[in-house]
């Protein structure tokens, strides 16, 4: 990583004028850096940091090196804390694209543990555009925690699911909310995440358009229709697993 700032600050450098001024490194980065939240509170931008598993881990240490390159070089960068996106083209692997294919072909929708863990879910295009106003008019060397004020636990979202479904694409051997599974939880499950994302409201004037009500059915119809995309996915190697830890667990999909 230590190449790619290099490589920044050279070409920051070599910039002039208004090039030199609009140039923003912008680090995405994801709100599991601050650890499990108990049944009350929200991250923010003064949250400390508190990984709980190597992939946040990692992630808690790339943050503190764009930082650390922008205090001691002045690289003008921006990092971002965002939550759980979902919407189209969402990889298989995570908790509402695996729900809703398995929920299409009639297979078991398995829950992590009690199914209670909680995450902010934010849609893919709101997160987009907070993406592009951070870039455009965000104060480099600043963080900006951005959410969907959509806390939901898995078993909810699931279940949300299959309510969709019955209604879109009616199973005849009955609603799809016989096919839910309760599976061992997955290491390191952290219990709940949500995000405060007072300041890129006050301060760059966003919020999230979509709810989560209104998102979610977006993204069912998306998957209804669209089966060639998912379906060129489900037909070679990839079968549905969590990634990273499939060969450890042999568990499927992120919650």
């Amino acid at each position: 990583m230590s190449t790619a700032f290099q490589e920044a600050l050279r070409h920051w450098r070599g910039l002039a004028g208004e090039r030199r001024a609009r140039f923003r490194f912008h680090h995405v980065s994801t709100d599991e850096v601050f650890g499990s939240l108990g049944p009350d509170g929200l991250f923010d931008e003064a949250t400390a940091y508190a990984p709980t598993s190597p992939y946040s881990a990692s992630k808690a240490a790339s943050d503190h090196l764009v930082r650390a390159w922008h205090h001691t070089y002045g690289l003008p960068t921006l990092i971002t804390n965002c939550s759980n996106n979902y919407g189209p083209y969402h990889f298989p692997e995570k908790l509402i694209p695996l729900m809703i294919i398995n929920g299409i072909e009639g297979k078991p929708l398995p829950i992590y543990g009690d199914g209670l863990n909680v995450r902010d879910w934010l849609y893919v295009e709101d997160h987009a555009e907070a993406l592009l106003l951070v870039a455009e008019r965000g104060e480099p060397g600043e963080t900006y925690a951005i959410g969907g004020q959509n806390e939901q636990s898995n078993r909810d979202v699931v279940r949300a699911i299959c309510t969709l479904l019955d209604g879109l694409r009616p199973d005849p051997a009955g609603p799809h909310d016989r096919l839910i599974t309760y599976v061992a939880d997955r290491p390191g499950h952290d219990a709940r995440y949500a995000i405060d994302a007072g300041k890129i409201g006050r301060e760059l004037g966003w919020s999230p358009r979509r709810d989560f009500a209104s998102g979610l059915r977006l993204t069912v119809e998306w998957y209804l229709a669209n089966r060639n995309w998912w379906g060129d996915i489900r037909s070679g190697v990839y079968r549905g697993e969590r990634l990273g830890t499939a060969a450890v667990a042999g568990l499927p999909g992120e919650q």
